[in-house]
């Protein structure tokens, strides 16, 4: 039986763990600084308890007693809450130079499991205001430590105290914003953790941006190679103030509790007994402006890296995509092998280039995963071969749509042999992903839809297995093939079958270059030239994947095509007089995929739009050098007034001249002026008016149109 005092201890710690800390015990601080950043950590405890930006006076780890270290997880085997808490724990802190500092933790006392052999060393660097957390965990315990933060602020603070604060973070082809300040909301976490939490994932975005009014912090994981899971984490101290998603209080107290914003980044690194694991560096900047100026950081360090793909000298054209879907899981088998050829004819017709082809294989679209069969239901793999050569015959590229990550369940492959390698949770029960349901009222009811394995990617097995049945489709003698859903794998970060060809868990998403690789070695035997798409997927895939395809709405960020200008980007137009979205494609420079009736039409079901998207392609053909061979900045460089709401980009030429484009999404006429810095002699043009007259920057845009003004 625990005695009192013990109780007593152990209530002490759980607080520690969970709630707003007490305030601890502070020796003298041990600072390292610069022109741009000044950092004090705690010499007793090692904890962060000050950071200041010199230059705009933003203190953004405000106050010290908040102050904090790292944090672990070391579960019992008994007993998975098991926590070691940076605060208090003593430290030996080391300034190596006016730049560096080394902090050792070589007693590590967890909450719950008392005094661990373990050692824990950071290394802080600070060069020309990049401020870098390097870390090494020696675990000598019997134990597994699933996960560690650090760096770890306790009071991530705003730069005063009214401005609004978001997170920004990539993913499937935008820039997503989530609030901070004034509205924390309250994504996760909170009848566990007494706070409200959001987090994002590194395997949708290498970095995150912490942006204020004119200014923000970019925070990276420097690891472009993926080796374990990553969160951007942020903690809303006391979370219960957003039960009704309520703003965060304007107080540094409440109640007698600190109100205190947490940022941390959480490595899951599932350390096991007896190794040393060094974690990958997470590097914070700060910036001034936007967002643009958060991932011109990024850039710069992507240029270090990333390996540009051999590319199709087509997919570098102006061009059109369609996209046909010719069966679906239940069977409908819309349009058969043999009469793919008028399709291919009415593309060809109307200037489109390449087919992107749902549904050729084995019980269509979202069935039969991840199997590249053909299905008898539509005809014989000849037929389709035929079919394919004679499309292609007329200038229109064949694009095979397929998916390896999902297995149908339903089927004898998956029930025989494909179950071996399902991604399986801690408790060894396989993952699942849920399946689509869009077609009959069956399916749509839930009843009878192909439920899906979670394929480990991880495995060095299945991978070997999935690039066999990929030469299928290679050998249809198509002219590339588009990898959808390979941004995800649904439920699945880790997999922990033990029988996976590596040491448990395995990080699931860092089989997808392996993978790519594997698949990329096996097309370029048939040609260099087999082109490489997917959906949505993560920037350091374009490595392989050099052409990725999404969906956009008027609200999303442009951060792939501002992150790479001449990327091959294509965006799904899908309405029958859909100008706001042709007009966007434009203003973006993506590729126009044409989908009448969400790609289960002809190209000429939806004329209005088929003939609005040949003009913008026509315009960009004749000022390729302005709006298609330029460096895309978004609105950077030049400012738009107008009459009525308007949308801009901006582009500069390899010769230096820029191009404005200017998208009026209203259904009357607007005025708009142009003006960018020592602006020279200025022409326009539009869909509609594509011979480029003079003007002096002010112009008349029709309804729900664009123009583009050209410098000399």
């Amino acid at each position: 039986m625990k005695t009192i005092s013990q109780l007593a201890i152990a209530l002490t710690l759980l607080c520690v763990a969970f709630v707003a800390k007490a305030k601890p015990r502070f020796d003298k601080e041990v600072i390292i600084q610069d022109d741009s950043l000044l950092v004090a950590f705690d010499a007793g405890t090692g904890a962060l308890v000050r950071m200041e930006r010199k230059s705009t006076h933003w203190l953004i780890e405000r106050r010290p007693e908040l102050g904090t270290s790292f944090r672990m997880l070391v579960p019992l085997p008994k007993q998975r809450s098991n926590y070691i808490m940076g605060q208090g724990q003593p430290a030996r802190v080391e300034k190596i130079s006016e730049h560096e500092v080394r902090i050792h933790w070589d007693k590590l006392t967890s909450d719950r499991g008392g005094v661990l052999p373990m050692k824990f060393t950071g290394t802080v660097t600070l060069n020309k205001g990049e401020l870098t957390f390097n870390a090494s965990l020696e675990n000598n315990s019997a134990l597994t430590v699933e996960t560690i933060d650090y760096p770890y602020l306790g009071d991530f603070s705003r730069p005063s105290a009214n401005a609004p604060m978001q997170a920004k973070t990539m993913w499937y082809g935008n820039l997503e914003s989530a609030e901070l300040y004034p509205n924390f909301g309250n994504d996760k976490g909170y009848w566990g953790t007494f706070t409200a939490m959001k987090t994002f994932d590194s395997h949708r975005s290498l970095f995150c941006l912490i942006q204020t009014p004119g200014q923000g912090m970019y925070v990276e994981m420097k690891d472009p190679y993926q080796q374990y899971l990553l969160q951007f984490t942020f903690n809303q101290n006391p979370g219960v103030e957003q039960s009704v998603n309520a703003a965060v209080p304007n107080v540094d107290m409440i109640d007698g509790h600190a109100v205190n914003l947490e940022f941390r980044t959480c490595h899951f690194i599932f350390a096991h007994p007896h190794t040393t694991f060094n974690l990958v560096p997470v590097v914070m900047k700060c910036y001034n402006g936007d967002w643009h100026n958060g991932v011109d950081i990024y850039k710069q360090w992507r240029n270090t890296w990333f390996k540009q793909p051999h590319v199709p000298a087509w997919i570098n054209d102006v061009h059109s995509w369609f996209q046909l879907q010719i069966s679906s899981p239940e069977q409908d088998y819309r349009v058969k092998y043999k009469d793919l050829v008028q399709y291919g004819k009415e593309c060809a017709d109307n200037g489109v280039t390449a087919i992107q082809l749902v549904g050729w294989n084995e019980d269509g679209q979202d069935g039969g995963d991840p199997s590249q069969n053909t299905d008898p239901g539509l005809g014989t793999t000849q037929e389709l071969k035929n079919s394919i050569a004679r499309i292609q015959a007329m200038g229109v590229k064949m694009i095979m749509f397929g998916k390896l990550n999902w297995a149908d369940k339903s089927k004898d492959w998956y029930k025989k042999e494909l179950y071996k390698y399902d991604a399986t949770d801690p408790y060894g029960i396989p993952y699942e992903h849920g399946g689509y349901s869009y077609y009959t009222p069956t399916q749509l009811a839930g009843i009878n839809t192909r439920r899906r394995g979670v394929m480990d990617f991880a495995s060095p097995a299945y991978r070997n297995l999935i690039t066999k049945e990929f030469q299928k489709l290679l050998d249809l003698g198509g002219s590339g093939w588009l990898f959808d859903e390979n941004c995800h794998h649904g439920p699945v970060k880790y997999s922990f079958a033990t029988d996976h060809g590596y040491t448990a868990p395995g990080y699931i998403y860092g089989g997808d270059m392996p993978l790519a690789s594997q698949l990329r070695a096996a097309a370029d035997k048939i040609s260099p030239d087999f082109l490489f798409a997917g959906e949505g997927h993560m920037d350091w895939l374009m490595q392989y994947y050099s052409t990725s395809y999404f969906r956009i709405n008027g609200g999303s960020t442009p951060v792939c095509r501002y992150l790479d200008p001449q990327a091959p980007l294509i965006v799904a137009v899908n309405g029958f007089d859909d100008r706001e979205m042709l007009n966007l494609i434009m203003m973006e420079r993506y590729i126009i995929s044409y989908e009448p009736y969400n790609f289960k039409g002809h190209i000429t079901d939806f004329k209005m739009t088929l003939d609005y998207g040949k003009k913008i392609d026509a315009l960009r053909k004749r000022y390729r050098a302005y709006i298609w061979d330029a460096e895309f900045h978004d609105t950077l460089g030049a400012t738009v007034t107008a009459s009525g709401p308007v949308k801009y980009s901006v582009f500069t030429t390899t010769t230096g001249k820029r191009a404005v484009i200017i998208v009026n999404p209203m259904r009357a006429a607007i005025s708009s002026k142009v003006n960018m810095p020592n602006q020279g002699k200025l022409v326009v043009a539009s869909p509609e008016e594509q011979d480029a007259v003079a003007t002096g920057g002010t112009v008349q845009i029709p309804p729900r149109s664009a123009v583009v003004i050209m410098e000399q």
